[in-house]
């Protein structure tokens, strides 16, 4: 991908007075109560906001929040207007609406620095369907635009793509600007050795990535309920393990594929064996080639985070994405802590160490390890499509630097 203009590249002269039309991702988790339970996404969109008040930019927010189907209130953006305001020190001021005449009023009604907060841009079916009749309302409420909302960058909607087409310029956010550093630089260009670790529950959703960084990277290790569909294909016995039958050819592909690359592809030698999926299960800890029967594998064993442990400490940089095991359950969620305490201590040592999205994110969060990482990826979807070598299209629709 081509390198996109930055907010960073604007100064006094191209924003005071000016309408900015910013696209965030304000998308955080409500409880039953309307409180926000984990205010990352927020602090996260606050250096671009503050960059555009200080260069007396007229600032205008608009996010999704959930999946609404039409107006919902339950997916108002207004119980994050406070926290807002809080981590800006302004007022922000929100409307009820992202389109029309009582917002035209408001964003009139704003002065150099002012902050106005638009309600959910997915109250409109249009907004997912990017329709440019809807885009073109969106944008006519401003002068230029900026997209930090690296979360829905995957996704070609109205407020993300459709907008590009009637503001100009159209520049990234210092989030943005930020994941696309990390993502796309690790990957296109790593310092070396470059290992990447690849969890989760299913082969099938993480087969684009392990495709893209088999021709990337130096070491690939594995870990999750995935690793039994390539045992499986190893005629191993898994017990009743989780298995994707469909995907044993795929596998014993994966592991060719490794093997011609030059890859050193790590399996877990060992695993922790549950009699049922349960927080109070009965566990043991067995070979990975012998999972007896009515058994089933939730986490990595000692020796595998010995092993891998070893591994990552003879690299520069390295890239997660999922969980080693079912980290839900403390009891099952030693590999995965672990990992994340192995990538703080390395990146004490100076290696660039990348969280990518997702319930590796979780994960780091839930270990108290999150500030000890270089990149944490604040998008699921967006990380994933960027990891397995494809395009997004908020990010394209952007001027080039």
């Amino acid at each position: 991908m081509a390198t996109k203009k930055s907010v960073g590249s604007l100064k006094a002269a191209d924003l005071k007075g000016k309408k900015v039309f910013v696209r965030v991702d304000l998308n955080v988790p409500l409880d039953d109560n309307q409180k926000i339970t984990d205010d990352t996404r927020i602090r996260a969109a606050v250096p671009t906001i503050k960059y555009l008040m200080e260069h007396g930019a007229r600032i205008i927010l608009a996010s999704h929040l959930g999946r609404p189907k039409g107006v919902t209130p339950k997916y108002s953006l207004k119980p994050l207007v406070p926290r807002l305001s809080e981590l800006l020190g302004v007022n922000v001021e929100m409307a009820d609406d992202c389109i029309g005449e009582e917002v035209e009023k408001k964003v009139a009604a704003l002065k150099d620095g002012n902050v106005l907060l638009l309600e959910n841009v997915r109250f409109y079916k249009e907004e997912e369907k990017n329709d440019p009749e809807f885009a073109k309302k969106l944008a006519s409420l401003a002068d230029l635009y900026v997209n930090d909302a690296f979360g829905t960058a995957h996704r070609a909607h109205a407020s993300t793509e459709g907008v590009t087409k009637y503001l100009k310029p159209a520049v990234a956010g210092f989030l943005m600007q930020k994941e696309l550093d990390f993502l796309v630089g690790a990957v296109s260009n790593p310092k070396r050795p470059f290992a990447a670790i690849v969890g989760g529950s299913k082969v099938s959703s993480k087969i684009g990535v392990i495709e893209s960084l088999l021709e990337k990277c130096d070491i690939l290790i594995m870990g999750g309920g995935m690793i039994f569909t390539f045992y499986k294909a190893q005629g191993h016995s898994v017990g009743s393990s989780l298995v994707e039958e469909d995907k044993l050819s795929l596998a014993t592909a994966l592991l060719e594929k490794a093997k011609s690359k030059g890859v050193s592809l790590l399996l877990p030698t060992d695993i922790v064996v549950a009699d049922k999926f349960a927080a109070d299960a009965n566990s043991k800890v067995v070979p990975a080639s012998a999972i007896p029967d009515g058994w089933m594998g939730l986490d990595i064993g000692p020796d595998s985070i010995k092993t891998f442990g070893e591994s990552l400490d003879t690299t520069k940089t390295v890239i997660w994405n999922g969980p080693m095991g079912v980290f839900e359950f403390d009891k099952f969620a030693a590999g995965t802590e672990a990992i994340a305490k192995k990538l703080a201590e390395l990146t004490g040592k100076g290696v660039t160490t990348i969280i990518g999205g997702g319930d590796s994110v979780a994960a780091v969060e839930k270990a108290g390890l999150a500030d000890k990482m270089s990149h944490i990826s604040t998008g699921g979807g967006a990380s994933l499509e960027l990891l397995e070598g494809k395009s997004l299209p908020g990010v394209l629709a952007l001027n080039d630097a």
